[in-house]
């Protein structure tokens, strides 16, 4: 375990150092294929994402995905250091992408190379995917036609090492409320900003009755809301505006949607209903396997490729959410080591169930 824990430091080191951003994985995929290539693994890749599949692969047992992704957002704003220069100080790895997903990452390779050649009870197949970020279609959903079947799923994230049980689905909605143009200083015309605000109140008060025991209730934000008329004077004939709609297990995209239709007088228009909502049964193996490990269940506000997977998938992983996105973001080391440890058990615990 000890040489595992240095070899996923230098690993997430190594890819630190390789930008990475959505769609542009070219480098950090190219550097995993051959770190796997070196350890006598067989990869399969596609785009920019990286697949293995454990050595005593047989049909009879269920099979595990293992995934997380390689792509980072762009550097924030105020970062300190040069955010691709990895650096170690007070028991941290800093460097972008070192907490999301980075750490996740590499204790998961640790762990599928640890029990790639041993008997874990299930198949193991690892999918090192990129476009998560994005949620990009180069990304898992290329991926998975090409899997087989998968009974079940570990997702990596930044998650303190617990198990994210469900997960919030996101809906975008592009509005757009119309009126009359006119002359302002006459009064003239009926003006869409009006319009909007009225719809935008309404938002305001509704609550959507069907609460998540993980999730709680569905929510939605007006997040942006702009004219196309620049002209003071002008009363303007549209107004549009956003809606970030974050949905629980309990309601599908087409209900919240028809609802807001019915509510509203705008226009609405939703950029995607790919991200749904997801939840993995309490009872399932897997999360049986990690309560007997300790690790506590709870429901993540932010999405992840679990929204995607169209079968059982638990979200864990070291690293915590909160240092996403941020500068100077970093990792703390014995979050890694414990990450792979956490991991290893885990996919026994999973394959001494089924």
């Amino acid at each position: 375990m000890e040489q595992l824990f240095h070899n996923a430091i230098s690993l997430l080191q190594q890819l630190i150092r390789i930008p990475s951003f959505s769609r542009e994985e070219e480098g950090t995929a190219a550097c995993l294929q051959q770190w796997l290539e070196t350890k006598g693994i067989a990869v399969e890749r596609t785009g920019n994402n990286i697949i293995a599949r454990s050595k005593s692969f047989d049909p009879c047992k269920p099979t595990l995905l293992l995934n997380s992704h390689h792509d980072t957002v762009k550097p924030a704003a105020g970062y300190s250091f040069d955010p691709f220069n990895p650096h170690l100080a007070d028991g941290r790895l800093y460097g972008l992408g070192s907490n999301d997903a980075g750490a996740a990452l590499v204790c998961l390779l640790q762990a599928f190379v640890y029990l790639h050649n041993t008997e874990p009870g299930c198949n193991l197949i690892l999918a090192a995917t990129a476009e998560e970020e994005i949620s990009g279609k180069g990304g898992i959903a290329s991926v998975l036609p090409l899997l087989g079947d998968i009974a079940c799923a570990i997702v990596g994230e930044p998650t303190l090492l617990q198990m994210a049980v469900a997960e919030r689905g996101l809906m975008v909605v592009d509005a757009e409320a119309c009126g009359i143009a006119g002359h302002a200083a006459r009064r003239e015309g009926e003006n869409a900003i009006d319009k909007a605000l009225q719809d935008i109140a309404w938002l305001q008060g509704y609550r959507f009755e069907r609460d998540s025991e993980w999730l709680g209730p569905v929510t939605a934000q007006v997040t942006v809301i702009e004219t196309p008329n620049k002209q003071h004077n002008m009363v303007p004939d549209r107004c549009r505006f956003t809606i970030d709609i974050r949905l629980n297990e309990q309601y599908t995209h087409e209900e919240v949607l028809q609802t807001l239709q019915d509510g509203m007088q705008a226009t609405l228009l939703p950029r995607s209903m790919r991200l749904r909502s997801s939840i993995i049964d309490a009872a399932h193996p897997l999360v049986c396997a990690g309560r007997q490990l300790g690790l506590t269940a709870y429901g993540s506000p932010t999405l992840s490729d679990k929204a995607l997977m169209p079968f059982p998938a638990l979200k864990l992983g070291p690293g915590d959410s909160a240092r996403s996105h941020t500068a100077d973001e970093y990792v703390y080391l014995e979050e890694i080591r414990n990450g792979i440890v956490t991991y290893v058990d885990l996919i026994r615990g999973y394959g001494a169930m089924v």
